[in-house]
């Protein structure tokens, strides 16, 4: 009979997050209420792709359609990796430089178009 397998102990979190990441660098979290809403808008509707596929293979559908949809899920989570960075990118640079109206309404504008400039590269 075989020996039974070790339970698995989840890793120990670094001492040292900020050493790890470099120096001087602190974690920040996303904190425009509306950004988060979107995002996670955004994800329950790839996990709702997700239970799709799976039911698709449970169904015996064609490799293509399944590999259609993966396609979409893909898609569908790369923008909104995108778009969750590009407001990242802005509330930083809006933290750091505390730009007047004027300047935060061109702000905006400039993130919109570097989210344009980067969904075409992806």
């Amino acid at each position: 009979m075989p020996a039974p397998a070790k339970a698995r102990t989840p890793a120990k979190p670094s001492a040292a997050p900020a050493a790890a990441a470099g120096e001087g660098c602190h974690p920040s979290v996303l904190t425009d209420a509306d950004s988060r809403t979107e995002i996670l808008n955004r994800l329950r509707r790839a996990e709702g792709q997700l239970r799709g596929i799976q039911r698709m293979i449970e169904q015996g559908e064609s490799c293509q359609k399944i590999g259609q949809q993966f396609s979409a899920v893909r898609k569908a989570l790369d923008s909104t990796y995108l778009r969750m960075t590009v407001c990242f990118m802005a509330q930083e640079l809006e933290s750091r430089l505390t730009p007047d109206d004027a300047h935060k309404a061109e702000l905006a504008a400039m993130m919109k178009d570097l989210e344009a400039l980067l969904a075409r590269a992806g």
